[in-house]
């Protein structure tokens, strides 16, 4: 790979027809789209879902290509006994035995950081009920110009957009004057475990794009979201003789009632965000009660997951609700004397947000347009994202990827291939103009 160069073929023509310069359409013609549905492919039937082995063979694949690329790669073993204690680390939802992190640079003539970050996570979610899908979840079909498969979305489609941009950079013999990197990390899923990790090695840049499935917009926000357990305690009784006890079931019908009005509190900037009118939600996914079928239940553990507005530091968001159940259960006739308890576990991610004024906003949304779409409009995504991490650290980061989101972590899980070109042109582009040109043959 390192010694191919794609003749100019049609690229002179091009960049007439489309106004590009002649380096930039030399770029755009050595895109393969061949290669980019060949390795998204071998990407989804990776069983990677987060805490399997597959997760960690799926990072190796990456790896494997980017030095077929002929970038530099950096694959190096995370130290997860760090990432469980370190005080800064955003937390995990599943165990791992292994985790890799995975970074490969394109060099420039200069040197230090790149002046851009292409970053994708190679991490999927559970398929779920095998019954719910057409077919193997982890067998991509490929329909009418849709690929269909767990992670297609989600976002195995923008990471591979991201290879097949700095292979076609590769391919068309382009010296780039700032280096560009891809960042391929794990744990996105359960709190940003990769990402982290890529940035405590010292992996920085001047910008970050991370093609999250987008549906054309162009993300410059993430909501938080938090996961918490609450402990309802009632009284138990046997069942034959219940209104002796009270059942922590039905309290927390109350409770469950008061967090709706809560959540209802905080919606905030709605049109900001893609597709939902909760940006800020609160939904509890699990429930526990109960140890014998004729006997009151005495105990209710429930986790959920609680939206973090943007610009809301973590610690006020948890004040928020923790506050709102102490008032909840004080002016309760049982809760006063027996509060639902709080504990805040699992994964921690807080909001981000692109800085205002930065030129990557207007870069990307004219690398769209020349790409041949319409001029992508700014939104938010209302789900917890690396994007808060890089933001964090310093890095201005987007989102612009294949896809949508809503079709994510369902059955129904695809990506348009058109849509995995496009992002991979517009991501081309954006590299070019960011890392700048030195030469090329």
């Amino acid at each position: 790979m390192a010694g191919t160069v794609v003749p100019p073929r049609t690229a002179a023509r091009l960049a007439r027809v489309t106004g590009l310069s002649e380096v930039e359409a030399r770029v755009l013609d050595a895109l393969d789209t061949g290669w980019l549905l060949d390795r998204l492919r071998e990407l989804v039937a990776v069983p990677s879902v987060g805490g399997t082995d597959a997760e960690s063979d799926a990072q190796h694949l990456v790896a494997g290509w980017l030095e077929d690329t002929g970038t530099d790669v950096d694959r190096w073993p995370i130290d997860l006994v760090a990432a469980a204690t370190a005080p800064d680390a955003p937390g995990q939802e599943v165990v791992r035995s292994e985790a890799w992190g995975v970074v490969g640079t394109l060099p420039g003539v200069q040197d230090g950081d790149p002046a851009l970050v292409l970053c994708g996570h190679s991490d999927v979610v559970p398929a779920g009920d095998s019954a719910l899908w057409p077919g193997d979840p982890f067998t991509p079909r490929l329909a009418d110009g849709v690929l269909h498969g767990r992670g297609t979305c989600d976002m195995k489609g923008g990471l591979v957009a991201a290879l097949a941009a700095v292979r076609a950079v590769r391919a068309a013999g382009v010296r780039l004057l700032r280096p560009l990197a891809v960042h391929s990390v794990v744990g996105e899923e359960d709190g940003g475990l990769g990402a982290w990790a890529t940035l405590e090695r010292g992996h920085r840049g001047d910008a970050c794009v991370i093609p999250e499935p987008t549906a054309g917009s162009v993300m410059t926000a993430n909501a938080g979201a938090l996961t918490f357990r609450l402990t309802v305690t009632g009284l138990a009784a046997h069942g034959a003789m219940r209104d002796a006890g009270v059942s922590a079931v039905e309290l927390f019908a109350e409770v469950h009632a008061a967090l709706r009005a809560l959540e209802a509190e905080r919606q905030d900037d709605v049109d900001l965000f893609l597709g939902t009118r909760l940006p800020y939600g609160i939904s509890i996914g699990t429930v526990q009660a109960g140890d014998w079928s004729s006997t009151v239940p005495d105990r209710l553990v429930a986790e959920g997951r609680y939206g973090v507005r943007v610009g809301e530091p973590v610690e006020t968001a948890r004040g928020v609700l923790e506050s709102h159940l102490a008032r909840f259960s004080a002016g309760h006739p049982w809760l006063a004397e027996h509060p639902v308890r709080v504990d805040w576990v699992g994964g921690s991610f807080a909001s981000g947000q692109l800085p205002q004024g930065s030129p990557l906003l207007p870069a990307v949304q004219q690398a769209a347009v020349d790409a041949g779409r319409p001029r992508p409009a700014e939104r938010a995504v209302p789900a917890g994202t690396d994007l808060r991490l890089y933001a964090a650290a310093g890095v201005p980061t987007l989102h612009y990827g294949p896809g949508d989101l809503a079709l994510a972590h369902a059955p129904r899980e695809q990506v348009p291939l058109a849509d995995v070109e496009h992002v991979a042109r517009v991501l081309a582009l954006t590299a070019l103009r960011e890392c700048g040109v030195h030469s090329w043959v």
